[in-house]
């Protein structure tokens, strides 16, 4: 096949095509509810329609009181004029030498500019002794202290955090503007695969990389699609995906991309859409392919389990966040290594490892020495991929590394 497209590129070059052909398909935006809206990544500003606090209010239980009343030296009893709780503002005004009882976020009495905390008080009756060194405007939340009316609260591209949520829900706001969940379709490919639960025969192997790849996607939030294995069959192979290509955002595939007799996939994808590029210089995923057709951004992992982990990580995370209109990057941290590691190669590594933290608290990781891009187990059995920039070259235990959580 000729080549009309970028191949055998660096790791930043292909993210940085995924970024643009993603960033031209951006998903429209929807309205879900707040309640179920987690995870989403909003489409449009959140504009603060109430002040929080709505009204001055007391952070905590005890007495509401003028500061002005209070002696400067010593302690000053004022007479219990009422109570406020939580709930139904009763419109009470104190006067000069006069307290409420109040509970916590309940509104401040009138002529009220600070709150003694029940326990510091001493109660007689209807009179409440306030010890002396009581700051003004203790204890009180100020109306707005937290947000203002038309305040710009969340950001466009921001995913929808916990907190996010609950800011959204104190606001009143039931329902928020998202990006839709890009459709994903999921194949596998090879004569050789088999279903788990099914026994096998001489040469075959077990489909691990559906279900990996599928736990990946529902990892992220998404209701990816399982379709049935890609057969080693140019024509079977053109059906399936034409019907994928139209009806999803995204399709995904396993194994069929490198340069074999049986990689039919990038001959495939350049008569019936537009290879973006093909092969990225890292270690496992070498043989990574990426494009469009039809409807549908096209990712074609590589057949290895680790390389499909490794590659849907680097690449398959960026291409749905980008179609969402994630602004905010995922995290990357900086680790030093646990032990050597000597590097022979000239491609960017992409090496499984642990994070742990170290005695000083420093972030350590440990290098996972089963690097073979078949070594499932050695993968189960790390939390990290350690990025090893380009270019062979020894690390010693101690030196500062990249690594990409999975």
């Amino acid at each position: 096949m000729s080549e009309t497209f970028p191949t055998r590129i660096s790791l930043a070059e292909a993210l940085q095509i995924v970024r643009t052909a993603a960033g031209a398909r951006r998903l429209e935006a929807e309205r879900v509810a707040t309640s179920r809206a987690d995870g989403r990544v909003l489409a449009a500003d959140v504009v603060a329609p109430v002040a929080l606090p709505a009204f001055d209010n007391s952070a905590m239980d005890g007495f509401a009181l003028r500061h002005a009343d209070l002696a400067a030296q010593d302690g000053t009893t004022l007479r219990l004029a009422g109570e406020q709780f939580a709930g139904r503002d009763l419109g009470l005004q104190l006067a000069a030498g006069e307290c409420a009882r109040i509970t916590t976020g309940a509104p401040l009495p009138r002529g009220a500019d600070t709150v003694l905390i029940k326990e510091n008080a001493v109660i007689a009756g209807d009179r409440v002794t306030v010890p002396a060194g009581l700051a003004r405007g203790a204890h009180v939340r100020l109306r707005a202290e937290d947000v203002e009316v038309g305040d710009v609260v969340l950001c466009t591209g921001q995913v929808l955090t916990p907190a996010r949520i609950g800011l959204a829900a104190s606001l009143g706001i039931d329902r928020l503007p998202v990006a839709a969940r890009p459709t994903v379709a999921v194949f596998t490919s090879g004569d050789e695969l088999v279903e788990p639960g099914l026994p096998l025969e001489a040469g075959q192997v077990y489909n691990s990389n559906r279900e990996q790849l599928m736990a990946q996607l529902r990892a992220l939030g998404l209701e990816p699609v399982a379709w049935p294995t890609l057969p080693d069959d140019p024509a079977r192979i053109e059906a399936m995906l034409a019907d994928a290509v139209a009806s999803f955002d995204v399709v995904l595939t396993c194994g069929g991309v490198s340069a074999g007799e049986k990689d039919h996939l990038p001959r495939w994808l350049q008569a019936h859409g537009r290879i973006l590029f093909w092969k990225v210089r890292m270690r496992p995923g070498m043989p990574v392919l990426f494009g469009e057709a039809g409807k549908a951004m096209v990712l074609g992992l590589p057949g290895n389990p680790v390389s499909v982990l490794a590659t849907f990580t680097m690449l398959g995370r960026e291409l749905l966040d980008t179609l969402q209109g994630r602004s905010e990057p995922r995290p990357r941290w900086r680790a030093r290594l646990a032990s050597s590691w000597r590097k022979r190669h000239e491609r960017l590594e992409l090496l499984r490892g642990q994070l742990v933290q170290g005695g000083d608290a420093a972030l350590q990781v440990h290098p996972n020495p089963a690097d073979g891009s078949h070594r499932l187990r050695a993968a189960a059995g790390s939390d990290a991929l350690i990025v090893l920039e380009e270019g062979a070259r020894d690390y010693a235990a101690g030196d500062l590394v990249e690594v990409v959580t999975l």
